[in-house]
């Protein structure tokens, strides 16, 4: 049987010792929006992986949606960070954070004082979300943003990833999936404008590209990746007749940008629409940077596809939560340990560093 997934590769000029990928997962952990020692331990725990990515972290006070989810924008955090990274380096293992604006999935009870909830639109997401203050809370129609609050948004991406360096990480991925803000401009459910920001792809496509380019201008293509969802619906989100164009046409801008990889999202093994493997291939081909898979694999699965060349890495999420020691599981073959997903969310170390 092949063993393509534990095979040492690079990814840009990073050396990583297998083909494994933690992929970001929110636990909800980070009090105060702060990391703590308690994340550091936890993402320690995993440095076996060939590359960690953090949960969803906000670049900007008006990111910070979800309760206890980390920020990345003030001294305090580097600092905070420095002791997740120092100790994932020390285990011998390579961590990029995953930059995250929530934009409308968001409520003010969950975000500091003067942060506001933004968006391309004034469109609220269905439903309800979690507060720790007040239960479960309707969203709020988000505020439209101006013009100056989508140069500021996209200045604070940037602001970030020069902290995320500051803070020792190997890299960023652009979080473009799942209905946060950049894919609330990429998704016509979500962005109704009728400026250059919305409307025909090459316009919903901008704010993706802007951020992407003053990213790659703070800290060099080399370290920046970027995660989307063709086809997804989270958070609301709606597929259209002009997907695959309008992710093909991303692909050629991020080509032009020098993008170290893209991770493509794949939620069907939960139950949501598949990502089809045409638009995969299609993606594949377009794009001149690395491929990380994602989406329900095994070992068989991940080899398999690796063999075809239809990725360059695999990454793995709900395993890592229950199995801080995966990539030895995967390796021998032993059973994983099942997810307590009462815990995925709560504070502690009940159901995150006590596995």
């Amino acid at each position: 049987m092949s063993s393509a997934l534990f095979t040492p590769t690079r990814l840009g000029s990073l050396p990583l010792k297998n083909r494994i990928v933690m992929a970001p997962l929110t636990r909800s952990r980070a009090i105060g929006n702060l990391p703590n020692e308690l994340m550091a331990q936890y993402y320690r725990l995993r440095a076996d992986a060939g590359l960690i990515i953090t949960e969803g972290t906000s670049p900007s006070p008006n990111g910070l949606g979800y309760p206890r989810i980390p920020g990345l924008f003030n001294e305090e955090q580097v600092q905070a960070w420095r002791r997740v990274t120092d100790g994932v380096h020390q285990a011998g293992g390579r961590i990029f954070v995953q930059l995250m604006h929530t934009g409308r999935v968001s409520h003010p009870a969950n975000m500091p004082a003067g942060a506001s909830v933004l968006a391309p639109s004034q469109v609220a997401v269905p439903g309800e979300m979690w507060t720790d203050t007040d239960g479960m809370q309707q969203h709020p129609e988000p505020l439209e943003m101006s013009e100056a609050d989508i140069a500021q948004s996209i200045a604070e991406y940037a602001a970030s990833a020069n902290l995320a360096m500051q803070a020792g990480f190997d890299g960023v991925e652009l979080h473009a999936a799942n209905g946060y803000l950049i894919d609330q401009f990429l998704n016509t459910a979500s962005n109704l404008r009728h400026d250059r920001w919305g409307g025909p792809v090459e316009n919903r496509i901008r704010f993706a590209v802007e951020v992407a380019r003053a990213t790659v201008a703070a800290i060099g293509a080399g370290r920046v990746g970027m995660r989307i969802s063709p086809y997804g619906v989270f958070n609301a989100q709606v597929p259209d007749a002009g997907m695959d164009d309008l992710y093909l046409r991303l692909i050629d801008e991020l080509n032009a940008l020098g993008l170290l990889y893209i991770h493509v999202v794949d939620h069907s093994s939960m139950g949501a629409p598949e990502v089809s493997p045409a638009l995969k291939a299609r993606l594949r081909a377009a794009f001149n940077g690395q491929y990380i898979l994602s989406g329900g694999y095994d070992v068989a699965r991940a080899n398999a596809d690796l063999d075809a060349q239809r990725g360059d890495l695999v990454a793995f999420g709900r395993p890592f939560i229950s199995n801080p020691d995966l990539v030895a599981r995967l390796t021998s073959g032993q059973a994983l340990v099942a997810p307590d997903f009462s815990t995925f969310y709560t504070p502690g170390e009940k159901g995150y560093t006590d596995y």
